[in-house]
């Protein structure tokens, strides 16, 4: 049985628990894993910086441009070639707008702090954005979407060997999130 139709069996409650889940194990595993690779948390605060020009310039448009890369793909070619099994659809119709928010943060924090604070950090941008691209596995056998995971990966990654701020990468990754989670909301 695949991710799909797992999620088609599971109740709205279920998928998000089951999502909240996903992300609260990503930001454990990030915590654990700087415990031993890390040679001190504070290492940590290096990484955040409340730099407004990055964070606009580097987070907000790099989103919005893959926002608009992604919308041009949903005028041009058929649903068929970039369509993850209706899963995306699941999760963010059966949120309200608050919950999008909500979750599409938590996933933002939850994964960079995890992809780029300690695998990208450690292990290198290449290895990170790999990881990252695979950890995203109803995409794998999609060829546009895993091009598209692909790209969003490596450009958050690259963002993130540019400005070294963690906070630019969480903003880049809830702009994409959170606005495409909303174009399926009110899609329905």
């Amino acid at each position: 049985m695949n991710q799909s139709e797992i999620i088609k069996q599971m109740s709205d409650q279920e998928v998000k628990k089951s999502l909240v889940f996903s992300q609260l194990l990503f930001i454990s595993i990030a915590f654990v894993l700087s415990v031993f690779l890390f040679d001190n948390l504070t290492d940590w605060q290096l990484y955040f910086n409340w730099q407004w020009r990055e964070i606009v310039y580097y987070g907000i448009f790099s989103g919005l441009l893959v926002v608009s890369i992604d919308l041009m793909i949903m005028k041009t070619i058929p649903k068929r070639f970039y369509d993850d099994g209706g899963i995306n659809e699941r999760i963010f119709t059966s949120l309200s707008i608050p919950e999008i928010i909500g979750v599409t943060l938590l996933i933002a924090i939850s994964e960079e702090f995890l992809f780029r604070g300690v695998i990208q950090t450690v292990f290198g941008y290449v290895f990170a954005s790999t990881l990252f691209a695979l950890v995203h596995i109803r995409y794998l056998k999609k060829p546009l979407l895993l091009i598209s995971v692909l790209f969003v990966s490596f450009l958050i990654g690259y963002i993130f060997e540019v400005t070294g701020n963690l906070l630019v990468t969480i903003t880049s990754h809830f702009t994409i999130d959170v606005l495409l989670g909303l174009i399926i909301y009110f899609k329905k």
